[in-house]
């Protein structure tokens, strides 16, 4: 009863704050705000190599150090009604709605079983991959890559060189396969909902993705060759069952969840509900009940078999769960300085993208790119986005040059880096969960570097 009690008095205090929400000045803040930020991506990178055991057990707890490490002096500099409101404002618009889509895609997805004999030969891991980037457009990066990563690590599951499968895979179908449409990453829905015609993006990063894609399947179809040779004999499958799918029911929840994402963007009944001056609108709150619905679905009438053959478990989903909580609430100063531009401690970053003679796109490619590897490339892109000007219109129209490098910088390079988009974390847990033992994160991004920045620069030269 007193718990009950107690929840009503902070709700009730939270709906009756004073009006007039609670402003961070992001010019106000120093850059050494950002070092909680930089804590938790150096654990992130650097426990798993020292100490894997510990970060294993206690990854939540390091998450929460330090998320706490912020909050605590962040009380002191800014006071606790600005820093509530943060908090707040990043959980309830950002972080709960990533982890409900995030929950959904991983419980639906996990029961969608690809049966049949499939090897995890050179062709056939490239034909997977170039159906996952294909259909990452129109399901979403997410979507797509937890569909597929199962069938492709079951398909190699007697290789020894696999890691390199992987990558490629994070690299295609959980980032730049989501090139085409709003729907296939955050920030390009964040475009669309701020003017951005829904297929101008179709239009404008239709040649800059075919380049990134067919060079990168030419790449890791040569790779895969080399590696493959190198396995010897592979024992040949034991069943001659046919390809197919069992628990397909999935997939039409699976577009239920698209579904309800585009609800969101199109829905706009002007209804909201406000706490503590954070506005949370009825379309969004009706599309995270539909998600949640919609796992709730997929968990209750899925055959357990399937799942157990999928080597379903919740780890990966609870790894990004407490590890990203960490990350939105460290990443507030960062994004508090970006978004004060030529006022705040960044300013250099700003300043470089302009010039007298106006935007200067290759740097808005490189700068929202390298950003977007690191921070959440969602926000980032609307830094960036506003930074243009903000006019969707004339963004699409005289400056297009200038949106597709900010649009192409946001979702090619989330690649670069484990945290850089959604799903690359949630892939790695799930490989990692099958037995694959995946690169450190500064593994990974020498990978990015060797592979993807070549790549980039050709862009770069190309496009911008």
């Amino acid at each position: 009863m007193k718990l009950i009690t107690a929840i009503f008095l902070l709700i009730t205090s939270l709906r009756a704050a004073p009006a007039g929400a609670p402003h961070l000045e992001g010019g106000d803040l120093s850059i050494f705000w950002v070092i909680p930020f930089a804590g938790i991506l150096l654990s992130i990178a650097i426990f798993p190599l020292i100490a894997p055991d510990f970060w294993h057990h206690n990854f939540g707890k390091i998450s929460a150090f330090w998320a706490t490490l912020l909050i605590i002096p962040f009380i002191f500099k800014v006071g606790f009604a600005i820093t509530l409101y943060e908090i707040l404002h990043v959980g309830l618009l950002e972080y709960i709605p990533f982890i409900i889509l995030l929950l959904a895609l991983f419980t639906i997805s996990g029961g969608v079983q690809l049966t049949g004999s499939l090897v995890g030969t050179p062709i056939i891991n490239t034909a997977i991959i170039f159906v996952g980037t294909l259909l990452a457009s129109w399901m979403g990066t997410t979507g797509a890559a937890m569909l597929l990563i199962r069938p492709l690590l079951r398909a190699n599951k007697d290789r020894k060189h696999k890691v390199h499968i992987v990558v490629f895979f994070i690299f295609l179908v959980a980032n730049i396969g989501g090139s085409l449409t709003p729907l296939g990453d955050p920030p390009l829905f964040l475009g669309f909902l701020k003017g951005v015609d829904f297929f101008w993006t179709t239009k404008a990063m239709l040649l800059p993705m075919i380049f990134m894609v067919v060079s990168l399947l030419i790449i890791f179809f040569i790779y895969d060759s080399v590696q493959y040779k190198k396995e010897g004999s592979l024992p040949k499958p034991t069943s001659d069952e046919k390809i197919g799918i069992k628990g397909s029911f999935n997939l039409l929840l699976i577009f239920g969840v698209v579904c309800s994402v585009l609800l969101s963007g199109f829905w706009r009944p002007n209804v909201e509900f406000t706490i503590y001056h954070v506005h949370v609108e009825l379309q969004n709150i009706t599309r995270d009940f539909l998600l949640l619905l919609l796992a709730y679905g997929s968990w209750k009438y899925t055959a357990r078999e399937i799942r157990d053959a999928n080597e379903y478990t919740w780890f990966p989903i609870q790894e990004v769960a407490k590890l990203f909580a960490g990350i939105f609430i460290t990443i507030i100063p960062a994004i508090a300085i970006l978004k004060a531009g030529t006022s705040g401690a960044l300013a250099s970053i700003i300043n470089s993208v302009s010039s007298e003679a106006g935007p200067v796109n290759n740097m808005y490619f490189w700068l929202t790119g390298i950003l977007s590897s690191f921070l959440d490339n969602a926000p980032t892109y609307l830094v960036f986005f506003n930074t243009a000007g903000g006019d969707a219109q004339i963004l699409m129209g005289e400056l297009s040059q200038t949106l597709l490098a900010i649009s192409a910088g946001a979702v090619f390079m989330g690649a670069n880096t484990y945290i850089g988009n959604a799903p690359n974390f949630m892939v790695k847990s799930i490989a990692e969960s099958s037995g694959i033992e995946m690169p450190s994160f500064f593994g990974y991004f020498l990978y990015s570097i060797i592979i993807l920045f070549p790549l980039f620069a050709v862009v770069s030269l190309i496009f911008f």
